[in-house]
């Protein structure tokens, strides 16, 4: 997959993912809030986010999705 991405379009992105996580005021979470990975795993998107690893597992339907939403996103307009 190589999409021209728009490099402030994924900034936006992430302070919105950052912005999700926010508590004590002005403090954020690095990681994804479980929340949001419970939801995408009970959807079948994303293999079950409980365990001890540091990344999730796509599911084929979970991967076509996530490719889906960051064109929309995230690629630059032509």
């Amino acid at each position: 997959m190589k999409l021209d991405i728009d490099p402030d379009k994924a900034d936006e992105a992430a302070l919105a993912l950052l912005y999700l996580t926010l508590h004590d005021g002005c403090r954020a979470w690095k990681g994804l809030d479980w929340e949001i990975t419970d939801r995408l795993f009970n959807k079948g998107l994303i293999d079950d986010p409980a365990n001890k690893t540091k990344s999730v597992v796509f599911t084929e339907d979970g991967l076509q999705a996530a490719e889906r939403a960051c064109r929309q996103l995230l690629s630059r307009q032509r």
